[in-house]
């Protein structure tokens, strides 16, 4: 049984799962809180290699949206007239385990993570940091590009290292609270008020429509389809994608896999019908895309963008964060 499986699941075994696994979280709960006291009691101290960092955060394993909010920070922050950077882990690839300013031109996913090159990818004129160490990422930020505002995808359990603003993606009512093992929470939600802000909440975050594109950039709508995902939360992805084609018959299949899955086996693509089109997320297609075997099969990137409302009070709200 999949860990989604068993904090979602409503069968009987789900349900006792969830109930055997519940002491463990409460001892996982109880680690991060002596964990979080070690900086709050100053201990250990936190360290500030550069000034600003703005923090896109979430409290659950799995995606929550911080990618598409950490490009629209980025969006916004240059059209304010910001120079900004992006920080990435880098989860599972080589460059993860220290920290490196990010070459220009496409990113290798298996070299550099899936979502440096995704972000890449879509904004190439965005320099990117990638590496674990996120320290170390932001001395070299400061040292490249001392001017700059450091957004960090991912990093609000990170507390080494001070950020300006911390800004955090929870649904408003969850159905599972608990921490991992027995829940998707990796520290206790009521850590969220440990956040500058929390979304949605006083602040509302508003999804464009989703699009499909081709690789080269062409919109297209397909009545019929397969999709091909490896993302922490698929769910909302096939839900995204019923809302804008409610009428497709989409007889094609659908292959979900685990989150940050590198989409190298060699027989991944053999099943996926030759006639269809195969609707990916661009995370995937980073990986997919140095494939020997993609030019026999027809893919569409699925892109979505978002905004925070209303939005003029939030860039208000952002810029005088930002000038403090």
């Amino acid at each position: 049984m999949r860990p989604n499986e068993i904090w979602e699941g409503k069968s009987l075994g789900a349900r006792c799962m969830r109930a055997a696994l519940t002491p463990l979280s409460w001892l996982y709960a109880a680690g991060w809180q002596g964990y979080l006291a070690v900086y709050r009691l100053k201990i250990k101290q936190t360290q500030e290699p550069h000034r600003p960092i703005v923090c896109v955060g979430n409290l659950i394993t799995g995606g929550s949206g911080k990618s598409p909010m950490t490009r629209y920070l980025v969006r916004t922050l240059r059209e304010m007239g910001y120079e900004v950077v992006i920080g990435c882990s880098g989860y599972g690839a080589p460059h993860s385990e220290a920290a490196t300013i990010a070459p220009n031109g496409p990113l290798d996913a298996q070299e550099w993570g899936d979502e440096p090159a995704m972000f890449r990818w879509l904004d190439p004129e965005v320099p990117i940091v990638v590496g674990r160490r996120r320290v170390l990422a932001a001395e070299l930020v400061h040292a490249q590009f001392p001017n700059s505002v450091l957004v960090m995808d991912d990093g609000f359990q990170h507390l080494p290292i001070k950020k300006q603003i911390t800004i955090v993606l929870d649904e408003p009512f969850p159905a599972n609270t608990n921490c991992i093992p027995a829940g998707p929470y990796r520290e206790p939600r009521w850590n969220r008020r440990r956040a500058d802000l929390v979304l949605p909440g006083s602040f509302q975050i508003k999804p464009a429509p989703m699009t499909l594109i081709s690789p080269t950039g062409e919109q297209i709508s397909p009545k019929e389809y397969s999709v091909l995902c490896a993302l922490g939360q698929p769910q909302r992805f096939l839900d995204a994608l019923n809302s804008i084609f409610p009428n497709s018959q989409n007889p094609g299949i659908t292959v979900l896999l685990p989150d940050h899955d590198p989409l190298t086996g060699g027989t991944l693509l053999a099943s996926f019908p030759k006639d269809l089109p195969i609707v990916v997320t661009a995370k995937d297609w980073v990986k997919l895309r140095n494939r020997a075997d993609i030019d026999r099969r027809q893919f569409l990137v699925a892109t979505q963008q978002i905004s925070v409302e209303p939005e003029e009070e939030f860039k208000a709200w952002l810029k005088k964060r930002l000038d403090e």
